[in-house]
């Protein structure tokens, strides 16, 4: 129980020179002699949503745990990075991606369909404007749900170019059904149900921290206040100066350190896209938009830690990352860590997925998928550093981690991992893996059922048959 004197308002924001900022949860929002969990300020527990997708399947043999059941001690290569959260996490395996598949008599046009991923529907096959996946995504659903009352009801974040000047990517798909996993339509919530969808369009995935940021923190200023801001290295917050010291007077000790460390972490973020920014600026022919790192791993973590920061501040509950397009020959140079003590490989995504069924082939591009979870788990290790409520922001966050293939030699689209990490305000018991006989249980029954776990009832979404019992 927090005693408090006075409560303040949960939904308070620092404004100044076109800045708006969220304050993270305080023990000052909640009133003197109440439980948390009866306070509104508990409204910070509600739900958040993560959904992450890689094309191109994992290496088969390095992500499967040998038994159905609580998760060994021992995991698996690709999922042993996730060792510090293994308590909050549930690996399925089984799963069929059947929605993936190019249609009966077809090759090749299964590369199109990442917009499958969080509909359970196979896309219209066209090249035009009229480009569908006829249902919201259910990040979009979701949002829907729980995120009408943030600043953003959700966010969408991209590591790699989209590349969209083109719009047929090939076998007669559109570029947009792999350039974003995130759909919308013109459909309503009524009385609790979702009505109808018309319309649906892709939502663009932001590729530039910058942006990002900007939509987090800068809402209201103009082109010419932040590029001025740049060039004079200020830090947004130094607008808020003031409002900021005349608010801690009145927060005790323990909201005054939140307070500095949140503000802390917003100016490092800053200085991060900053350096970035100026780096860009000296590269000769580097037509990318400046604030973008050079490297991949910077750039995902700073996605990943301005996503942190925005569910800390309630400014959206909803995020969706697209880690790589179909195709793509991306090689990642990553740095060295305690799960790579010899740093990065050379092996390109999509030319590392065809590994012939060669046992050597496969532990190479192993590597590749354990360092893609490892980016992942990067954003749970920090939701569970960052205090939420009556827990931890990862106890009241999914993150959907995912793909459309199992083994991608072959382009099969069933055995599909997906790992669901978090303990959605105490909807998912983690530790666990779920195994389902091959080719019975599409990824449709999964998006259902994570409808379920945020009050959302459907009778089917996509290709789904039933719920998955076992979740």
């Amino acid at each position: 129980m927090f005693l408090t004197k006075k409560a303040i308002p949960r939904r308070t924001f620092l404004r100044g020179a076109g800045v708006t900022l969220a304050l993270p949860l305080l023990e000052s929002m909640v009133p003197a002699g109440t439980l948390l969990a009866q306070t509104p300020a508990a409204g910070t527990s509600k739900p958040r949503f993560v959904g992450v997708f890689y094309p191109h399947g994992m290496a088969p043999g390095y992500w499967e745990p040998e038994k159905e059941g609580p998760l060994p001690e021992n995991l698996p290569y690709i999922p042993e990075v996730l060792k510090n959260v293994k308590d909050q996490t549930v690996i399925v395996t089984g799963l069929w991606s059947k929605s993936a598949e190019p249609p009966e008599g077809t090759t090749g046009s299964d590369h199109w369909v990442a917009a499958a991923f969080l509909t359970g529907i196979k896309p219209r096959k066209t090249a035009g404007s009229d480009a569908s996946v006829g249902s919201n995504t259910i990040d979009q659903v979701i949002a829907d749900q729980i995120g009408q009352e943030n600043l953003l009801p959700s966010l969408q974040l991209a590591v790699e170019d989209p590349n969209s000047s083109s719009s047929n990517c090939g076998e007669g798909y559109s570029c947009s059904y792999t350039n974003t996993i995130s759909w919308r339509g013109a459909d309503e919530m009524v009385q609790g149900r979702m009505e109808k969808v018309e319309g649906v369009v892709p939502l663009p995935m932001e590729l530039d921290p910058q942006v990002v940021f900007e939509r987090l923190f800068g809402s209201g200023a103009t082109p010419e206040v932040r590029a001025q801001r740049m060039r004079q290295s200020r830090s947004i917050l130094d607008s808020l100066l003031a409002e900021l010291q005349g608010l801690k007077k009145n927060l005790g000790a323990a909201d005054q350190r939140t307070v500095n460390q949140y503000t802390d972490e917003v100016r490092e973020i800053e200085r991060r896209i900053q350096l970035a920014a100026k780096a860009s600026s000296t590269v000769p022919d580097v037509k990318e938009p400046s604030g973008i790192p050079d490297l991949f791993d910077e750039h995902i973590r700073l996605h990943w830690d301005l996503t942190a920061l925005a569910f800390q501040a309630d400014i959206t509950r909803v995020a969706t990352l697209l880690g790589a397009r179909d195709l793509t020959g991306k090689t990642y140079p990553f740095p060295k860590s305690e799960f790579f003590p010899e740093g990065g490989t050379s092996v390109s995504f999509h030319g590392g997925s065809h590994h012939q069924d060669d046992p050597a082939q496969i532990k190479a591009y192993s590597r590749l998928n354990r360092y893609h979870l490892l980016t992942t788990t990067y954003l749970a290790n920090k939701l569970k550093s960052i205090p939420d409520g009556d827990g931890t922001l990862l106890d009241h966050t999914l993150i959907l981690h995912g793909t459309n293939m199992g083994n991608s030699n072959q382009h099969q689209h069933y055995d599909v991992p997906h790992y669901l990490i978090g303990g959605i305000n105490g909807k998912l018991k983690g530790g666990r893996h779920i195994h389902f006989e091959r080719k019975t249980i599409t990824t449709g029954n999964l998006l259902l059922s994570i409808l379920d776990m945020y009050g959302i009832h459907r009778d089917k979404q996509g290709d789904s048959t039933d719920r998955l019992a076992k979740l």
